[in-house]
């Protein structure tokens, strides 16, 4: 098996606050969305912070059903070159139907 080959693009601050709004004002950073765009990677991986402010809609989930799952659950709804991985641990985020998108979600919720 190939093993993955792997960019890791990172836009941060110094201090390690999160504040998306924050890069828009640093210098470089219409330099660092070329790259981007310029190395063309099929899937992309941003935490809950990035996705919430860039991908998802607004609000916040509220589970209707405590019950726990108790296993591993998967559920796959598209095939496609690439994905849009996100990091949602805690499940709260709201997403819009993905059925058509080119780089579907797929998301992390443990």
């Amino acid at each position: 098996m190939k093993k993955p080959y792997i960019i890791c693009h990172m836009m941060t601050s110094v201090d390690g606050r999160i504040d998306c709004a924050m890069t828009s004002k640093l210098s470089g950073v219409s330099d660092y969305y070329t790259t981007l765009a310029q190395i063309n990677v099929p899937t992309t991986v941003s935490g809950r912070v990035t996705a919430e402010l860039e991908m998802a809609e607004p609000g916040k989930y509220a589970v209707s059903n405590t019950e726990i799952y108790g296993q591993e659950g998967f559920s796959k709804k598209a095939d496609c070159a690439g994905y849009e991985v996100i990091v949602d641990t805690k499940g709260t985020l709201i997403w819009p139907d993905a059925a058509d998108m080119e780089k579907p979600y797929l998301l992390l919720c443990f």
